[in-house]
């Protein structure tokens, strides 16, 4: 990859990550975006083709498909499903407690 190639690629990756981090539903996106710009603006001489410089775009790629989960653009079919009751009783199952305390409750009542 030539130098203006690479430069070219990190601009789209560092234009991608602060995209998504405008709609990561956190209330720390301020501080997120924030460090990806340090972390860009710290690491702006750094050669893409050095070890270390292959470590930052790895580490910056990861944190593009973090922020992405949440962004309904790049994933149309995401939604959250709850059960309506997770952890069902079988059938016949008798709840001493609730018995107990409805025991007590229809003492009080009679009294």
């Amino acid at each position: 990859m030539t130098s203006q190639g690479a430069s070219r690629d990190l601009l789209h990756l560092y234009r991608r990550l602060l995209r998504a981090c405008e709609t990561y539903p956190s209330k720390n996106r301020t501080r997120i975006y924030q460090s990806i710009r340090e972390d860009f603006r710290e690491n702006v001489d750094m050669d893409p083709e050095s070890p270390e410089g292959h470590k930052q775009i790895h580490i910056a790629y990861k944190g593009l498909g973090q922020l992405q989960q949440f962004n309904s653009r790049s994933n149309p079919n995401f939604s959250v499903t709850l059960e309506q009751n997770p952890f069902p009783k079988p059938d016949g199952y008798v709840d001493r407690r609730t018995e107990s305390a409805n025991q007590m409750l229809n003492k009080h009542d009679d009294s």
